[in-house]
């Protein structure tokens, strides 16, 4: 059955928009974005249109992919200070630029995507996944759970997330030794690779739980998930769509961190 992320994150976001109604100030969130990545801009397009449906404010600083680091961190520091944003995100990826310093850069308070380790916020790709498998199983953190890739901006988030939850946990990358029987044992897939058919009827088992975190742009120009849904129908008790899967839910938890900031 295919889980329905709009529905989930139309939800969020009505509530959200209840609580900035009743807020003092107007969350307002930073976004940098460095280059003119279209898969980034079309992100941001999305964070801008979510933001303005529950009232809060969107503002995006554009920079060429010749910035300097130095630059860049005076820009994040400068955004720090500033009192009237609530949050600061750097839309990754960052060409030429080490993401280990851009993860320190943005302070605890507002660092609304989580990855700063002493972050005030759960980053929003892991929140987005509990919230969806929560619609689908509220047992879910009893079930075993395989994740599939370990990426800055999808895997890796999730696992930690998760581990700090003490799930039963296994991870697969490049590395796995038979791969397949790691993802046929567990309940819940969770693939964040972004290439296609990484996930088949011969290598997940039957009723188990698919979501697919990992994009690809595919022959027809449209963004895929890492499956073809058609075929994961046939094996899965419950599977996330590409549109309309994990990604609206992803932009919804971001804006609750952002709101969450602002109280």
């Amino acid at each position: 059955m295919i889980i329905n992320g709009r529905a989930i994150a139309k939800e969020i976001l009505n509530e959200l928009k209840t609580k900035v109604q009743n807020l003092k100030v107007t969350p307002t969130l930073a976004i940098i974005l460095v280059g003119d990545n279209p898969q980034s801009v079309a992100y941001i397009e999305q964070k801008e249109l979510k933001a303005n449906k529950i009232g809060a404010k969107v503002i995006v600083k554009k920079l060429n992919d010749k910035v300097s680091e130095s630059e860049l961190l005076q820009i994040i520091q400068d955004l720090n200070k500033d009192n009237s944003i609530h949050g600061i995100i750097i839309q990754r990826p960052v060409p030429n630029i080490s993401s280990g310093k851009l993860d320190l850069a943005v302070i605890p308070q507002k660092d609304v995507d989580g990855f700063n380790p002493a972050s005030n916020f759960e980053p929003p790709i892991a929140k987005a996944i509990i919230k969806i498998l929560k619609s689908v199983d509220s047992n879910f953190a009893n079930k075993k759970i395989a994740v599939i890739g370990s990426g800055k901006t999808g895997g890796e988030p999730i696992i930690k997330t998760f581990q700090k939850m003490g799930m039963d946990l296994s991870v697969v990358d490049s590395k796995t030794e038979n791969p397949e029987l790691v993802t046929k044992s567990a309940d819940v897939v969770i693939s964040a690779v972004g290439k296609p058919n990484v996930l088949n009827t011969n290598n997940i088992k039957k009723g188990s739980i698919v979501l697919s975190v990992g994009l690809h742009k595919g022959e027809d120009e449209k963004l895929h998930g890492d499956y073809n849904e058609e075929e994961i129908d046939k094996v899965a008790s419950f599977y996330t769509p590409t549109p309309g899967g994990v990604g609206p839910v992803n932009v919804a938890m971001l804006l609750e961190n952002l709101v969450e900031a602002a109280q």
